[in-house]
Protein backbone atom coordinates (compact mmCIF):
# COMPACT_ATOMS: atom_id res chain seq x y z
CA UNK A 1 0.00 0.00 0.00
CA UNK A 2 1.44 3.07 -1.04
CA UNK A 3 2.67 5.92 1.61
CA UNK A 4 -1.22 8.40 0.89
CA UNK A 5 -3.05 5.08 1.41
CA UNK A 6 -1.66 4.39 4.77
CA UNK A 7 -2.72 7.99 5.73
CA UNK A 8 -6.30 7.82 4.17
CA UNK A 9 -6.75 4.47 6.77
CA UNK A 10 -5.28 6.15 9.45
CA UNK A 11 -7.36 9.08 9.23
CA UNK A 12 -10.64 7.17 8.71
CA UNK A 13 -9.57 5.55 11.52
CA UNK A 14 -9.12 8.25 13.82
CA UNK A 15 -12.26 9.87 12.25
CA UNK A 16 -14.59 6.72 12.92
CA UNK A 17 -13.04 6.26 16.46
CA UNK A 18 -12.99 9.03 17.80
CA UNK A 19 -16.57 9.48 16.34
CA UNK A 20 -17.23 6.18 18.62
CA UNK A 21 -15.17 7.07 21.70
CA UNK A 22 -17.09 9.55 22.22
CA UNK A 23 -20.48 8.12 21.51
CA UNK A 24 -19.09 5.36 24.21
CA UNK A 25 -18.60 7.78 26.52
CA UNK A 26 -22.12 9.76 26.45
CA UNK A 27 -23.31 6.24 27.67
CA UNK A 28 -21.05 4.94 30.00
CA UNK A 29 -19.86 9.04 31.66
CA UNK A 30 -22.22 11.35 30.82
CA UNK A 31 -19.63 13.09 28.51
CA UNK A 32 -20.12 14.96 26.10
CA UNK A 33 -23.59 16.14 27.06
CA UNK A 34 -24.60 12.83 26.93
CA UNK A 35 -27.12 10.89 29.44
CA UNK A 36 -25.03 8.83 31.54
CA UNK A 37 -25.58 5.55 32.12
CA UNK A 38 -29.02 5.70 33.36
CA UNK A 39 -30.23 7.89 30.76
CA UNK A 40 -28.52 5.40 28.10
CA UNK A 41 -30.08 2.79 30.00
CA UNK A 42 -34.12 4.35 29.97
CA UNK A 43 -33.22 4.79 26.29
CA UNK A 44 -33.12 1.19 25.34
CA UNK A 45 -36.22 0.46 28.15
CA UNK A 46 -37.99 2.04 24.96
CA UNK A 47 -36.25 0.32 22.75
CA UNK A 48 -37.58 -3.00 24.08
CA UNK A 49 -34.24 -4.18 25.30
CA UNK A 50 -34.99 -6.67 27.98
CA UNK A 51 -31.77 -5.75 30.35
CA UNK A 52 -31.89 -2.05 29.37
CA UNK A 53 -29.25 -1.50 32.15
CA UNK A 54 -26.95 -3.93 30.33
CA UNK A 55 -27.34 -3.35 27.02
CA UNK A 56 -26.59 0.16 27.63
CA UNK A 57 -23.05 -0.71 29.16
CA UNK A 58 -22.24 -3.08 26.14
CA UNK A 59 -23.32 -0.43 23.68
CA UNK A 60 -21.21 2.30 25.50
CA UNK A 61 -18.25 -0.22 25.98
CA UNK A 62 -18.16 -1.41 22.19
CA UNK A 63 -18.61 2.47 21.00
CA UNK A 64 -15.53 3.20 22.98
CA UNK A 65 -12.77 0.78 23.28
CA UNK A 66 -14.40 -0.46 19.88
CA UNK A 67 -13.63 3.15 19.07
CA UNK A 68 -10.20 3.24 20.61
CA UNK A 69 -9.14 0.10 19.24
CA UNK A 70 -9.84 1.48 15.58
CA UNK A 71 -8.12 4.87 16.66
CA UNK A 72 -5.19 3.89 17.56
CA UNK A 73 -4.81 0.92 14.97
CA UNK A 74 -4.33 -2.18 17.70
CA UNK A 75 -6.57 -5.01 17.95
CA UNK A 76 -8.01 -3.61 15.11
CA UNK A 77 -10.18 -6.78 13.63
CA UNK A 78 -11.46 -7.28 17.36
CA UNK A 79 -12.05 -3.30 17.77
CA UNK A 80 -13.72 -3.29 14.21
CA UNK A 81 -16.07 -6.55 14.70
CA UNK A 82 -17.72 -5.05 18.13
CA UNK A 83 -18.01 -1.93 16.04
CA UNK A 84 -19.89 -3.74 13.33
CA UNK A 85 -22.12 -5.72 15.86
CA UNK A 86 -23.24 -3.37 17.85
CA UNK A 87 -24.08 -0.74 14.76
CA UNK A 88 -25.53 -3.84 13.72
CA UNK A 89 -27.74 -3.54 16.22
CA UNK A 90 -28.71 -0.36 15.87
CA UNK A 91 -29.11 -0.17 12.29
CA UNK A 92 -31.81 -2.91 13.06
CA UNK A 93 -33.69 -0.17 15.58
CA UNK A 94 -33.45 2.51 13.27
CA UNK A 95 -34.62 0.41 10.27
CA UNK A 96 -38.19 1.14 10.39
CA UNK A 97 -37.78 4.71 10.03
CA UNK A 98 -36.04 3.97 6.38
CA UNK A 99 -32.74 4.90 5.42
CA UNK A 100 -32.08 8.70 6.55
CA UNK A 101 -30.71 9.66 9.65
CA UNK A 102 -32.84 12.78 9.56
CA UNK A 103 -35.98 10.88 9.79
CA UNK A 104 -34.51 8.92 12.33
CA UNK A 105 -33.40 6.53 9.63
CA UNK A 106 -30.26 3.63 10.30
CA UNK A 107 -28.09 5.74 7.56
CA UNK A 108 -25.19 6.63 10.77
CA UNK A 109 -25.08 2.77 12.61
CA UNK A 110 -24.66 1.14 8.64
CA UNK A 111 -21.72 3.63 8.20
CA UNK A 112 -20.23 3.05 10.80
CA UNK A 113 -21.00 -0.49 11.05
CA UNK A 114 -19.14 -0.93 7.84
CA UNK A 115 -16.36 1.06 8.07
CA UNK A 116 -15.62 -1.21 11.25
CA UNK A 117 -16.47 -3.82 9.06
CA UNK A 118 -14.20 -2.81 6.35
CA UNK A 119 -11.00 -2.12 8.74
CA UNK A 120 -11.42 -5.48 10.80
CA UNK A 121 -11.26 -7.23 7.32
CA UNK A 122 -8.49 -4.69 5.68
CA UNK A 123 -6.39 -3.73 8.67
CA UNK A 124 -4.78 -0.49 9.93
CA UNK A 125 -2.09 0.54 7.89
CA UNK A 126 1.20 0.51 8.76
CA UNK A 127 0.64 3.53 10.70
CA UNK A 128 -1.26 1.40 13.71
CA UNK A 129 -0.24 0.19 16.54
CA UNK A 130 -0.55 -3.24 15.11
CA UNK A 131 1.71 -2.73 12.24
CA UNK A 132 4.13 -1.60 15.19
CA UNK A 133 3.55 -4.72 16.90
CA UNK A 134 3.95 -6.73 13.59
CA UNK A 135 0.04 -7.36 14.16
CA UNK A 136 0.36 -10.01 17.47
CA UNK A 137 -3.30 -8.43 17.88
CA UNK A 138 -4.25 -8.72 14.76
CA UNK A 139 -3.87 -12.01 12.94
CA UNK A 140 -6.17 -13.07 9.81
CA UNK A 141 -7.97 -15.66 12.11
CA UNK A 142 -8.61 -13.39 14.71
CA UNK A 143 -10.04 -11.33 12.23
CA UNK A 144 -12.43 -13.95 11.03
CA UNK A 145 -13.72 -15.18 14.11
CA UNK A 146 -14.14 -11.64 15.71
CA UNK A 147 -17.00 -10.85 13.05
CA UNK A 148 -18.28 -14.47 12.89
CA UNK A 149 -18.93 -13.50 16.99
CA UNK A 150 -20.06 -10.21 16.24
CA UNK A 151 -22.48 -11.06 13.74
CA UNK A 152 -24.04 -13.61 16.32
CA UNK A 153 -23.80 -11.45 19.04
CA UNK A 154 -26.02 -8.90 16.60
CA UNK A 155 -28.67 -11.02 15.89
CA UNK A 156 -29.10 -12.86 19.21
CA UNK A 157 -29.64 -9.17 20.75
CA UNK A 158 -31.49 -7.63 18.12
CA UNK A 159 -34.03 -10.49 18.15
CA UNK A 160 -34.16 -10.54 21.77
CA UNK A 161 -35.59 -6.86 21.75
CA UNK A 162 -39.43 -6.87 22.79
CA UNK A 163 -41.99 -4.25 21.32
CA UNK A 164 -41.90 -0.86 23.58
CA UNK A 165 -43.99 -0.89 25.96
CA UNK A 166 -47.14 1.55 24.96
CA UNK A 167 -47.99 4.55 27.52
CA UNK A 168 -50.54 4.62 29.40
CA UNK A 169 -52.88 7.30 28.83
CA UNK A 170 -54.58 8.06 32.07
CA UNK A 171 -57.89 9.94 31.31
CA UNK A 172 -59.43 11.60 34.09
CA UNK A 173 -63.29 13.09 33.81
CA UNK A 174 -64.74 16.14 35.13
CA UNK A 175 -68.39 16.09 36.74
Amino acid sequence: MTKLGNLALLAIRLGVGGTLIAHGTQKLFGWFDGPGIDGAAEGFKQMGFPDPKRAAQMSGLAEAAGGASLALGLGTGVGGAAVAGNMAVAASVHAPNGFFAQGGGFEYPAVLGLTGSALALGGPGTLSLDAATRNVFNKPWMRILALAGSLGFAVYTASSRQAPPVPVETTTTVE
